[in-house]
């Protein structure tokens, strides 16, 4: 028997529960060991422990998971079965970055010696890890596991998180750190969302876990979270053609994105969680309809302050998280659908939702257990996320839900598996180029009229920069900066021609481009805002929220970009070289064209405002 690594702190958790694997008899190390082994010795060591009865206590103790697993090596053996399934209806799958069916050719993906991946969330109301297999395009899912340990069930009350639920979820995540192990992952990223992330004691916990296990966790904003939902989704459904919103309901917070052509418009973070709505509005035990009346007010109250102007109409609402899944086998219990049944992809409307709601509120707490398709240890809770789930239908308009089965993690193992093809390297300045074009590409942009802007918006940099004064701080190697803005200014054309720039800089800086640091992604997104319209001001809360020098540099690089943008105004890249000469009252700008170039220069003569204002010389076109 070759033993499991163990983890990198002590077993021994004091007034914790005990979690699944947390301690392991040898028969479980051989059970382990099996599967983390190669396809060959591990049906071999299969074979051999299979010849060995199964004690009470190993069934005891590992439970039905792992049986059902050594059913289906079994399988592999007598059918060549490839892959592995933990029992679940969405188990052994392979994530695809088309939006089609999650089914695999029955041709094995050929490990490599970095492919083996595990993302960990520590959310408010369970902890979970899924171990998958980078393969191509996407991943394939070795095991999961979670525990609900209620990390977020004193923040409420008293701002941190409690000894007890600290301790079960340390417990849980010391048992995840085994497991990974075991599969012998070649990277492993833990987040952590809401709870931790309002908590006053929150980083100290991090800091603990870190000291304990070895396992660094990061802290990720509401945005963040909402984006990897939504990758989560846009893997798995056709959301390039149509206006949708994802709505990722977890147990302190519940993001909701609005996207079209697939590409992200806006993230609006709320405080609706589902513990945390269920305690603020007493829903977890029977509910009068004063607390129901009371929920609906409160969650209504919520959404119009943070989503009181949606920049666009959903056409359908996707829903990721234990609310949303729990929702869907509920209705399917209710059908008495079949083993064979998936909660993946389910759709529901208002009126069932309304009827799920009203016959749940009328139960006890022990009858609510007892509903098929509703994991117990959610019973509490249940009212209040579907609660969440029907206002946020209502605010959007939309009658309908569809489910998705994925969600956080599957965003983040998906950016995981991305990350790796670059093994951690800085993109080449055309590979960042080349991602910048895709992204415009995908929100429509007519790209050699983009190309033609960022050449003319680059050269008209580079000559400003050497020719004005070294205190006007223009700098050559904002060069890519200016040239992605260029490309990206009339994105916002996806979601609507009026305001179009400000959704240009909703697109952009919820776009994770790779190749560009987070302060330049927010550089790039404001000079793309102030490509039209009004000048940057101070009132425009992401142009405050830069620093003096950025706030600087997007004034002086919007002003260059709006010319730039001008000179092509016809569309028909007929500028084929510009020159500048400065002087100390004007910038002569003089350009070479292949056809009548009137139309252009008459725009950019309309543009020069802002480019006069900010660097202090008027504009000559010769």
């Amino acid at each position: 028997m070759v033993p499991l690594p163990l983890p990198l702190a002590s077993r021994s958790e004091p007034h914790s529960p005990a979690p699944r694997h947390t301690e392991m008899s040898p028969e479980i190390r051989q059970w382990a060991a099996i599967e983390a082994k190669s396809d060959t010795t591990r049906d071999d060591l299969l074979r051999e422990s299979l010849a060995t009865p199964i004690t009470p206590t190993v069934r005891r103790t590992i439970g039905v998971t792992i049986l059902l697993k050594a059913a289906v090596y079994l399988i592999r053996l007598r059918e060549s079965f490839v892959g592995m399934t933990n029992g679940g209806a969405d188990a052994n799958r392979v994530t695809q970055p088309s939006a089609t069916a999650d089914a695999t050719d029955g041709t094995a993906a050929t490990p490599t010696a970095n492919d083996r991946l595990a993302a960990i969330d520590i959310g408010s109301n369970s902890v979970r890890i899924v171990v998958a297999r980078a393969v191509d395009g996407g991943y394939q899912v070795l095991d999961e596991e979670r525990e609900n340990t209620r990390l977020a069930a004193s923040l409420a009350a008293t701002g941190h998180l409690c000894p007890d639920t600290m301790a079960a979820t340390i417990a849980a995540l010391r048992s995840f750190v085994t497991m990974a192990q075991g599969y012998n992952v070649a990277n492993i990223r833990a987040i952590a969302t809401s709870a931790v992330r309002d908590a006053a004691n929150g980083r100290e916990f991090c800091q603990r876990i870190q000291e304990e296990l070895g396992l660094k966790v990061d802290i990720i904003p509401p945005r963040e979270e909402g984006r990897l939902s939504f990758l989560s989704v846009a893997r798995a459904f056709d959301v390039s053609d149509k206006a949708v919103a994802v709505a990722d309901i977890g147990g302190g917070s519940t993001e909701i994105v609005l996207a079209a052509g697939g590409v992200v418009e806006e993230v609006y973070a709320t405080r609706l969680g589902a513990v945390r709505v269920a305690e603020a509005c007493g829903l977890t035990g029977v509910c009068t309809a004063k607390q129901i009346d009371g929920a609906e007010r409160h969650i209504d109250d919520v959404l119009r302050r943070h989503a009181r102007k949606p920049p666009l109409a959903p056409a359908m609402v996707y829903g990721a998280g234990g609310t949303f899944t729990a929702l869907a086998w509920m209705m399917l219990g209710r059908e008495g659908a079949g083993e064979d049944a998936t909660a993946r992809g389910y759709r529901v409307n208002r009126a069932d939702l309304n009827h799920l709601i009203a016959d749940l509120a009328r139960m006890t707490l022990e009858e609510r257990s007892k509903v098929s398709g509703l994991n117990p240890k959610r019973a509490d809770i249940i009212v209040a996320g579907l609660m969440v789930i029907d206002r946020i239908l209502k605010h959007f308009g939309v009658n309908e839900v569809q489910v998705h089965t994925g969600g956080v993690r599957d965003g983040l193992l998906l950016t995981m598996v991305e990350s790796s093809k670059t093994s951690g390297r800085a993109l080449t300045a055309t590979e960042r180029q080349e991602a910048v074009e895709r992204f415009a590409e995908r929100c429509g942009t007519d790209l050699p009229h983009a190309r033609q802007v960022a050449w003319m918006a680059s050269k008209l940099l580079e000559e400003l920069a050497t020719q004005l004064e070294p205190s006007l701080g223009l700098r050559v190697s904002d060069k890519p900066l200016i040239e992605a803005a260029a490309v990206l200014s009339n994105v916002g054309y996806l979601v609507n021609y009026d305001g179009h720039h400000k959704h240009s800089y909703h697109l952009i800086i919820n776009s994770d481009l790779p190749g560009f640091e987070r302060d330049d992604l927010r550089v790039v997104a404001n000079v793309a805002r102030y490509h039209r319209g009004s000048r940057p001001k101070q009132k425009h809360k992401p142009f405050a929220a830069l620093g003096v020098e950025d706030q600087e540099r997007v004034a002086k690089l919007a002003a260059i970009l709006r010319l730039a943008l001008a000179l092509d105004r016809t569309h028909q890249q007929q500028v084929n070289d510009v020159a500048v000469k400065v002087t100390k009252s004007t910038v002569e700008i003089a350009i070479r064209a292949t056809g009548d170039a009137e139309v252009d220069l008459w725009a950019a003569r309309r543009k020069v405002d802002l480019f006069e204002r900010v660097f202090g010389r008027s504009v000559e076109f010769v």
